[in-house]
C-alpha cells in the first residue's frame, strides 16, 4: 500500500514520474508494483491540486498567455463508440502562464467546450489582483469565456498562427513551419507588440516531455481521467515550486513572490501525500 512506503521511496517514485518516466518503467527502476506507483501518483497529484488552489492567490500578472494541449483517455475520440463514457476520448488541458515570472497560476483538464473554457477563465480571474493583458490562440470559445470572466476589466487579444501543409514522406514528423501570424485586439487596449502565445506553447512542450501520457507518437496514454488530472496537477506543482527555471535561476513561485524559498521534492511529497 502507498502509506507503507517510506518517504524516501515515495520521493524516488514521484521524482521518476516528474522526469517523464512511464508507470511500468518506474516499476522496473524502483521495484515497486505498478498499481502502487499509480495510486501514489494519483494521491500526490490530488494533494498538489489542493496545494496549488490554496497558494495561487492574489497574484499580480501583468501579462498572461493561455493555450490548450491535447491528450486522450482510454482511446482517441474517433475510436469511441456511441454510448461510451464521456470520461473517455479526447481531453484538453487549458494552461495559463505569466511570461515574465513563468508561473502557471491555473489550469483545467476537460473537454474542449465553451463551458470548460469559461470555468478556466473564471478561475484565472479569481487568482489575479490586477487588470491583466491576456493572449490566446484563435479558439472561438475564448472570446465569450474572457468576456464572461473579466467583463471589461481586461486587455485581450488573439494570436492566430497559420502553418504550412504537413509534408508527406521524409520530414513528416518534423514540427510544422509557421507561414503567417495574425494578431487581433478583442477587448480593451492590448499591446500588440507583446501579444504572444510563444511562452505557453513552450510550456506545452515541457508537459509532453515531463509526462509520459502526453508524449506524441507513442503508446503512452491515460486509462482513467482521474489519473490524467493527477499527473497534470503533479507536473504543475513540481514546476512552480520545485524546479528551478534556467533563465530565472529560481522557481516560478519564487519569481512571482508566492514563495520565498525553494521547495525540495521530498517536501512536496510530504505535503501532498498521506
Amino acid at each position: 500500500m502507498v502509506n507503507r512506503l517510506s518517504i524516501e521511496r515515495r520521493t524516488q517514485i514521484i521524482g521518476a514520474l516528474v522526469e517523464g518516466n512511464s508507470i511500468r518503467s518506474v516499476e522496473r527502476m524502483t521495484g515497486t508494483h505498478r498499481d502502487t506507483v499509480m495510486r501514489l501518483g494519483f494521491e500526490v497529484g490530488k494533494g498538489c491540486h489542493e496545494l496549488m488552489f490554496k497558494k495561487m492567490r492574489n497574484l499580480h500578472c501583468e501579462r498572461v498567455e493561455c493555450d490548450e494541449i491535447w491528450s486522450y483517455v482510454r482511446k482517441k475520440q474517433n475510436q469511441l463508440k456511441p454510448g461510451e463514457s464521456p470520461r473517455a476520448g479526447d481531453f484538453w488541458t487549458f494552461v495559463a502562464i505569466d511570461p515574465q515570472t513563468k508561473l502557471v497560476p491555473c489550469y483545467l483538464t476537460g473537454k474542449r467546450t465553451l463551458e470548460n473554457a469559461t470555468m478556466f477563465m473564471r478561475d484565472l480571474e479569481r487568482r489575479l489582483d490586477n487588470r491583466p493583458q491576456i493572449s490566446t490562440d484563435g479558439l472561438p470559445s475564448y472570446i465569450r469565456a474572457v468576456e464572461d470572466a473579466f467583463g471589461s476589466n481586461v486587455d485581450y487579444g488573439q494570436v492566430v498562427k497559420f502553418y504550412d501543409a504537413e509534408p508527406v514522406g521524409p520530414g513528416r514528423y518534423a514540427p510544422p513551419k509557421v507561414s503567417k501570424v495574425e494578431k487581433e485586439a478583442i477587448e480593451g487596449n492590448p499591446d500588440m507588440r507583446t501579444l504572444s502565445t510563444s511562452i505557453v506553447e513552450r510550456q506545452n512542450h515541457n508537459m509532453r516531455m515531463s509526462m509520459r501520457r502526453f508524449t506524441r507518437l507513442t503508446n503512452g496514454f491515460s486509462k482513467k481521467l482521474d489519473n490524467l488530472k493527477g499527473a497534470v496537477a503533479l507536473h504543475f506543482a513540481h514546476y512552480n515550486l520545485v524546479r528551478i527555471h534556467r533563465t530565472l535561476r529560481v522557481t516560478p513561485a519564487m519569481a512571482a513572490g508566492v514563495e520565498d524559498r525553494l521547495w525540495t521534492l521530498q517536501e512536496l511529497v510530504e505535503e501532498t501525500s498521506a
